[in-house]
């Protein structure tokens, strides 16, 4: 059941995240668990929100509701603790602490800075300039948070006046437990913002070149990328489309249901500046449900397949492509790579969640 306006703790507001988005959701099950009451509003749809939470949305994505969004919503917002998963609500956020006696919580999932480098609209000079003076300037404020969270040990600011890495790794209340893979054909999963930098052209090459295995797709496809989509989709065979399969944005329970009976998870990352030093949340959520990981070799990415001995690390599509044949073709070598999946979640990612602990500090600001 839904906080009723009068007992909402915290309030988690975005004006740039679907309330569908995993992060969002693994951060409101933490404050829920903490007993607190929590507010979630955001982009979508109401009914794709975190559970027992208050949802509202804010209907659809534009560059003038965004920043109006920034500048209004730590003002509207009805908790005690405002906890934003925008760079740029930041400032807002900042004065709503300041006139209003808000607490701050400034979670930052990515190194913007760097992600500037993968995103083509940023190429032009002064498109980029503007854009680095704003993350600095968000960056600024962000250090001043009541706590600055951070998604990974690289990921800036590295000082603030309360810093906390909480990791992406995962919840298991949204997670299928493993089990057998379908026998009818060999088929494969990806769960994740969908563009070509994070795999998206790669993946299709891939089982396309397999003749046999099918390919679950779920998330967003990103407006830039959604031309080259559609050309795809104009110019493969009928045979390769009804194997690749596009589900749109997802709860993390509806996308994780699509995990059960799959074989393999993909994580074909290019490998830029922002991916470079990461561990996307979606390879430890593979690993946890017991599938084998086909990952290209980004450094710490390779280095988690290969000390679990739960995948393959592969150069480029053609590569993932004998990959996956392999595994159809030699299922002994898929369920080892599938039990040593299981093997190392279970060694690794149990114990107490980092989300748990950041709920405990935010209780801690509620009371204060």
């Amino acid at each position: 059941m839904s906080p009723d306006r009068s007992s909402i703790d915290v309030s988690i507001i975005t004006g740039g995240h679907d309330v569908a988005d995993a992060r969002l959701h693994r951060l409101a099950a933490a404050l829920r668990r903490a007993g607190l009451g929590v507010e979630v509003v955001g982009l979508g749809v109401p009914e794709a929100g975190p559970a027992d939470c208050a949802v509202r949305t804010l209907g659809s994505r534009s560059a003038k509701k965004r920043l109006k969004a920034d500048l209004t919503l730590p003002f509207k917002a009805r908790g005690k603790v405002l906890l934003t998963v925008d760079p740029d609500m930041v400032p807002g956020a900042t004065l709503a602490r300041w006139f209003k006696g808000k607490r701050l919580i400034a979670d930052v999932h990515e190194d913007y800075l760097k992600l500037l480098k993968d995103r083509a609209w940023a190429r032009a000079p002064w498109k980029k300039s503007a854009a680095t003076f704003a993350v600095r300037f968000c960056t600024f404020w962000t250090k001043r948070a009541n706590i600055t969270v951070v998604a990974d040990d690289h990921v800036p600011p590295m000082k603030g006046r309360k810093r906390l890495v909480v990791k992406n790794l995962p919840d298991f209340s949204f997670l299928p437990a493993p089990g057998e893979p379908d026998r009818v054909a060999p088929r494969a999963i990806y769960i994740g913002d969908v563009r070509r930098s994070r795999g998206l052209q790669a993946m299709l090459a891939a089982v396309e070149g397999t003749y046999t295995w099918e390919l679950d797709v779920v998330g967003p496809v990103q407006p830039g990328d959604q031309a080259w989509l559609d050309q795809w989709h104009a110019t493969s065979s009928e045979q390769v489309r009804n194997r690749i399969r596009f589900h749109g944005r997802l709860d993390p329970q509806k996308a994780w249901a699509l995990a059960d009976g799959a074989w393999a998870g993909l994580v074909l990352l290019d490998d830029t500046p922002a991916f470079r030093e990461a561990v996307p949340s979606k390879l430890y959520e593979y690993l946890a449900v017991g599938l084998a990981v086909v990952a290209t070799p980004l450094p710490r990415m390779a280095e988690l397949v290969q000390a679990s001995g739960a995948g393959e690390v592969v150069a480029d599509p053609a590569a993932a492509s004998a990959t996956l044949r392999r595994w159809s073709e030699d299922y002994g070598e898929l369920e080892r790579a599938r039990r040593n999946a299981r093997k190392w979640a279970a060694e690794h990612l149990t114990g107490a969640s980092p989300y748990d602990k950041l709920a405990e500090e935010i209780r801690g600001l509620v009371k204060h």
